[in-house]
């Protein structure tokens, strides 16, 4: 561990507080035009979560204001610091990487503070980004020395082969990526993700996290991906120019959220949309590993055309025997109907999680768009399921809170 933080510098990080409340997005969108201004950084960034608008911007802004106002008790910081060090690992961060972003910080804390950015609050926050910098890195490299030890593991960019292109609905299309080395892969966690850089038609580079879709195994990857209206990067790339040889870049499996090896308690999947990837991942690892678990797979989609991978989820569930699908649509179509391509109109509610699930012993495990997850995750809570059995995974930033 690093040395401890001095009492003064807690003291004045903890004093910047209200300063950082007020003024903490102009300061992270300043850090990021500073730092971005050294061509080799800017590339280590997903680039669709910056900008005016960026949630990135507003991630950070909460993650430095909870910071200072958690300095004296880290221990709460503990969820976020893993959850960062895992997309350190999907991003390929390393520590030579940190003094950029301390000298792009803390020149950016002294611009948009001006005369109130004494000499010693700038201490104190350099001082508390190295501490924090310390205790990232050495989780960083826990990390990687596990991914090293294990059979198929890597670190750093490896290139993979898309094997086979599989649509799943008219939104949605999986991709089996196989390595080009012809060696094993790392067995993920079911839950994960992997991040991918693609070279784009103009010559610029993105990065896209994409949540594995299938169950652990040492030869593949899935990952399912929703054709997004906007897009203009990754989702595009796959779904318009990636066909089966395409060579993607590919970081080693990341990301907190992911079914324990052992559970201890009935597992509710609940999903809404393209949310369903790393549940399915779940559920053909409690397929596969745990004949004895009680599971409920629920999901929301708008209707059948935008349903994806249901009959496979039916097949895995029939095949384990202990497994109940229940799926919900908010718009159906006209060919849609109750019984026969879904289960039940409108949304997932905890009303009928409490009549239709282990609602008083299951672990819940949430993945979806952001409205989804407010809805459901808030209601969990109000209901009194405990916090440590509710686990929810979102994409993009955390720049929103969730629970309510």
């Amino acid at each position: 561990m690093p040395r401890p933080l001095s009492p003064q510098t807690m003291e004045l990080v903890k004093q910047s507080a209200p300063a950082l409340a007020a003024h903490g997005g102009e300061i992270t969108k300043r850090m990021y035009t500073l730092l971005f201004q050294d061509e080799h950084i800017r590339a280590l960034f997903n680039h669709a979560n910056q900008g005016e608008t960026g949630s990135q911007v507003h991630a950070l802004a909460a993650a430095i204001l909870a910071y200072a106002e958690n300095i004296e008790n880290l221990a709460v910081l503990g969820p976020a610091i893993e959850r960062i060090a895992h997309k350190h690992i999907g991003y390929h961060i390393l520590p030579e990487h940190y003094p950029f972003v301390a000298k792009a910080l803390l020149s950016a804390i002294a611009d948009v503070l001006g005369d109130a950015a004494s000499p010693a609050l700038l201490d104190a926050w350099g001082e508390a980004y190295w501490f924090l910098a310390d205790v990232l890195k050495e989780r960083e490299a826990e990390i990687r020395t596990d991914l090293d030890s294990r059979s198929g593991g890597w670190n750093g960019w490896r290139t993979f082969a898309i094997a086979e292109k599989r649509k799943e609905s008219d939104v949605v299309t999986s991709f089996i990526l196989r390595p080009t080395d012809g060696q094993p892969v790392v067995r993920h966690r079911p839950g994960q993700y992997l991040t991918f850089r693609f070279r784009l038609a103009d010559g610029s580079d993105v990065k896209r996290n994409y949540s594995i879709s299938c169950g652990p195994n040492d030869e593949y990857y899935r990952i399912s991906v929703k054709r997004e209206a906007q897009g203009q990067g990754g989702s595009k790339f796959l779904h318009d120019h990636a066909e089966v040889g395409t060579m993607l870049e590919v970081t080693p499996p990341a990301g907190d959220f992911f079914l324990p090896e052992e559970p201890g308690r009935p597992v509710v999947l609940l999903s809404g949309g393209v949310g369903l990837t790393p549940m399915v991942s779940m559920l053909e690892a409690i397929a596969s590993d745990y004949p004895e678990l009680e599971a409920h797979y629920v999901h929301g989609a708008l209707n059948s055309s935008t349903h994806a991978m249901d009959r496979h989820v039916r097949s895995l569930a029939k095949t384990h025997g202990g497994v109940t699908v229940r799926t919900f649509y908010s718009d159906p179509s006209a060919a849609d109907a109750v019984g026969y391509s879904h289960d039940h109109d409108g949304f997932i509610t905890a009303n009928w999680l409490q009549e239709n699930t282990p609602f008083a012993s299951a672990d819940f495990y949430l993945c979806g768009p952001k409205p989804f997850l407010r809805s459901l995750v808030g209601d969990l809570a109000r209901a009194g399921v405990p916090s440590e059995r509710v686990h929810f995974e979102f994409f993009g930033p955390a720049d929103e809170q969730i629970a309510a």
